[in-house]
């Protein structure tokens, strides 16, 4: 039977590896042993994640915590080394672009395993992004790349990765929102003094827009202008409550609501039933779309380039307090798209990478 090592680190990780980890686990055919780095370590940010989508907890948990990209890549990395010479593995599995992904892949290039890399080929061609050099590094040290769109393809194929190493399987977070649709359930809009669709839900973590002071205060003023149109409720990612404190910030209007971090399920109910979402993260601005909810997202660029082609995704460059406040006033005006095409995959993006991954046995 083949052994794999997955890496996790981060929320958006643990959602695109719980439909994987459910198909290699039907399959029987692949050993899957699950590293959580330690990355997101607040309960609201990790452990809910497991138990929300129902995947057993990870097997080993290295406790990385927070601190500067390079203190938290070296602790990954050391911690996963570790677990790999231990555990001799046929294959490292990592998702997306964070210090874990890289930690990951970094460790096992240097002791000569092959890595498989979900959610492969992304580009926002910004290397001012630490999420930039997490991915394209990590697709050249990968043996098996799995894209979740055509452009990623072309982007893979224009950095010369060879093509038998590239699957276009489309996106396993497309899979885990239609599992979890019907499990998300309703929010709770009331406690929280909201009503469906009459409501902006705002996500803001992204390292450019919270550690720049001037950036995140245009923001956060930006939003607390909005509020006074429409409610706007905002779960505080914990480095984002830490940083408003930090520079001082303060909101005035009662309509723009900081709340905790929410579970996965509960996020998914207020992305459905949101008018707009406004963020800075890359998942999000996905999950947006899948529920069919206008996104507008406060950066110069995106890997999703798609969205903005289809009319899903507006970006917006938080330059100052008016210009964000304009950007979410003309997202609310903006008539939703008449169509909505089918982007990321029919849903079976799990299934396609185990079946693969299986494929594999004895070849590694």
């Amino acid at each position: 039977m083949m052994k794999i090592v997955t890496v996790v680190g981060a929320r958006p990780q643990f959602i695109k590896a719980a439909p994987v980890s459910r198909a290699l686990a039907s399959g029987g055919q692949v050993r899957e042993i699950m590293v959580h780095t330690g990355q997101h370590y607040d309960d609201n940010l990790s452990a809910v994640f497991f138990r929300e989508l129902d995947i057993p907890a990870p097997a080993r948990n290295l406790g990385a915590g927070s601190g500067s990209h390079g203190r938290q890549t070296a602790r990954a990395l050391e911690g996963v080394e570790d677990v790999l010479l231990e555990e001799k593995p046929d294959c490292v599995l990592v998702y997306g672009d964070t210090n874990s992904t890289l930690a990951g892949a970094l460790a096992a290039a240097k002791l000569r395993i092959p890595v498989a890399h979900v959610e492969a080929g992304l580009r926002s061609f910004n290397r001012a992004m630490p999420e930039e050099i997490n991915r394209v590094v990590t697709d050249h040290l990968s043996a098996w790349l799995y894209a979740p769109t055509a452009q990623a393809v072309t982007h893979l194929a224009a950095e010369g990765i060879a093509e038998e190493r590239v699957k276009l399987v489309g996106d396993v977070m497309f899979d885990a929102a239609l599992q979890s649709a019907a499990a998300a359930g309703t929010p709770r809009l009331d406690e929280i003094g909201l009503t469906a669709a009459d409501y902006v839900l705002a996500t803001i973590h992204r390292a450019e827009n919270v550690d720049d002071p001037h950036r995140l205060q245009a923001i956060m003023q930006g939003l607390d202008a909005a509020s006074n149109d429409i409610e706007i409720v905002l779960p505080l990612h914990p480095r984002t409550r830490k940083a408003i404190a930090a520079y001082g910030l303060r909101i005035q209007s009662p309509r723009l609501r900081l709340i905790d971090p929410v579970g996965y399920l509960e996020m998914v109910a207020l992305e459905r039933d949101a008018r707009l979402v406004v963020t800075d993260s890359g998942g999000v601005q996905k999950e947006a779309f899948f529920h069919r909810v206008p996104c507008l997202t406060l950066r110069a660029e995106t890997e999703w380039t798609e969205l903005v082609d289809a009319g899903w995704n507006v970006l917006a460059f938080p330059a100052s307090a008016g210009a964000v406040e304009t950007a979410v006033r003309s997202a609310l005006a903006r008539a939703k798209p008449a169509e909505w095409p089918q982007l990321y995959g029919n849903g079976n993006a799990a299934r396609l990478i185990a079946d693969h991954l299986a494929t594999l046995a004895g070849r590694c």
